[in-house]
């Protein structure tokens, strides 16, 4: 493993702890996945990207990751306080399909979409409904404990009474006095003790279209229940990471935390990591603010709001260029600037792949060595810190500078030794592609495509044929590629 000390940002603790994997080089990380109950959207794409690049970063360091991501396909309801419809039932109802059929379509789009994001796919994805059996037996251990009761068939987790041993709250801050204060009461219909006391399993009306057989009658488990159930059975009763939206800080991973200790009398996670929110020029994002923005309507530029489509790869740039923890405002102007910044990056590692180191009778500038040497610490040390890949790709722009310097021919790549050379090319391509996720979104017919068309400007500007010459040009750069006349040959280019 490589000698990198990472820092951490963890949530409960509020600061940065050095990482230590339980057992090294294994960690076990888990991140809440979707609700699959309708297509994919800017709030998906975030956690997904961000836990994939740390995937992809601890992996890179050497790391055996265990990434598991659930897919909530039951328990999650429409209102609060435990109330509501299952959001998957609903929508299977005003579709009149199976519930299954609505979680498989829309967990198909989702995959989907995370695959154009390019993100790794998780080494395991277990569905809550495959996991029914876990979580009664987490129910029956809660209750063992003395931690829950049961009421008319269902049976809730007693907060206040876990909260006299072990503080209720501390994730998310919140300070039980004070949800209790304010929490409605619901005039009087709730059948919990207490307001701040959530389900484990809800018992099912006939009407209910997803429900199952339990020690307290028919029912369907809470939602809080599963991501403790799947993460345990995969990970262990202790594991390394858990990740997930800020959003999901409090109720959902305070009532995680809580379940963990009721069943095995300590934190179930050793970091907490929350990505922040995402708003819309400005503001939090959602339908009835008429900014709801799925990422196919993103990728075909098929909505109001949008005066372009964007590319997948533009938007996972774009969600790069931000510390995971800071909020990250979409605008068309600041997509516009990812979707340039974007291209300078894959343009140079065109670049990159094609330099070759070139022997001459030419001093080492020791400048130009130190300048390379520090870019690529400061970038590693920019992930070790709380992976901060807005600050990477800073580095990773310095990088590209001399890169692009050697194309052109101002630097000779002699002059920064052949160990240095290699050191730059190699560590560029391997933060464009395997950190950060980045890749070409060129397809090899349109390479070939591309040139074909450059031979033909070629044979043209050879035989003067200046009108020729222009078609062909203005013909590329409406495709979004330049030409560009080089001393020694003709190439391309996305263009910025």
């Amino acid at each position: 493993m490589k000698s990198h000390q990472l820092k951490l940002y963890n949530t409960l603790s509020r600061k940065k702890e050095n990482f230590q994997a339980i057992n090294p080089p294994f960690v076990g990380l888990y991140v809440c996945g979707p609700t699959v109950y309708g297509d994919a959207h800017l709030g998906h794409a975030r956690p997904a990207v961000t836990f994939d690049t740390v995937n992809r970063y601890l992996t890179h360091l050497g790391y055996r990751v265990r990434y598991v991501r659930n897919i909530t396909d039951v328990g999650h309801l429409t209102g609060d306080a435990d109330e509501g419809e299952d959001k998957i039932a609903k929508k299977a109802k005003l579709e009149q399909l199976e519930p299954m059929e609505i979680a498989q379509q829309y967990t198909d789009s989702y995959h989907r979409d995370m695959a154009l994001l390019n993100t790794w796919k998780p080494n395991i994805e277990p569905r809550a409904t495959g996991h029914i059996p876990e979580q009664i037996a987490l129910v029956e251990a809660i209750l063992k404990e003395g931690l829950a009761y049961e009421i008319n068939g269902s049976v809730y987790f007693d907060t206040l009474k876990y909260n006299e041993k072990t503080p209720y709250g501390r994730l998310s801050g919140r300070v039980i006095d004070e949800l209790m204060s304010g929490s409605r009461d619901l005039d009087g219909q709730s059948e919990k003790r207490n307001p701040v006391d959530f389900a484990l399993w809800k018992n099912a009306a006939p009407e209910h279209l997803m429900k199952w057989d339990s020690p307290w009658g028919v029912g369907f488990p809470g939602w809080h229940l599963e991501c403790t159930a799947m993460s345990s059975k995969y990970l262990g009763t202790q594991f390394d990471i858990h990740g997930g939206g800020m959003d999901l800080m409090f109720p959902h991973h305070e009532c995680e935390i809580a379940q963990g200790n009721a069943c095995n009398h300590k934190d179930p996670v050793n970091y907490w990591m929350h990505n922040n929110m995402i708003t819309i020029n400005g503001q939090k994002m959602g339908k009835s603010l008429g900014n709801f923005i799925t990422l196919q309507e993103l990728f075909n530029g098929d909505h109001k709001l949008l005066v372009q489509a964007y590319s997948p790869m533009t938007i996972r740039y774009f969600m790069l260029t931000a510390h995971y923890r800071s909020t990250l405002d979409f605008s068309n102007d600041a997509l516009k600037a990812a979707q340039k910044g974007y291209k300078k990056l894959i343009n140079g590692l065109r670049i990159a792949k094609m330099l070759e180191y070139q022997s001459a009778d030419l001093e080492v500038e020791d400048k130009q060595v130190e300048q390379i040497e520090n870019s690529i610490t400061n970038a590693y040390r920019a992930m070790d810190d709380d992976f901060n890949t807005a600050q990477a790709i800073g580095h990773l722009f310095n990088l590209l500078k001399k890169i692009n310097s050697m194309y052109t021919g101002q630097l000779h790549s002699a002059t920064l030794s052949e160990q240095t050379f290699n050191k730059l090319i190699s560590t560029f391509i391997t933060f464009v592609e395997d950190i950060l996720g980045l890749m070409e979104e060129k397809s090899d017919s349109q390479n070939r495509m591309i040139n074909l068309l450059l031979q033909l400007y070629s044979e043209a500007k050879t035989a003067r044929d200046y009108a020729k010459v222009d078609e062909i040009r203005a013909g590329l750069k409406d495709l979004g590629f330049v030409v560009k006349d080089m001393k020694d040959k003709i190439d391309w280019a996305y263009e910025e």
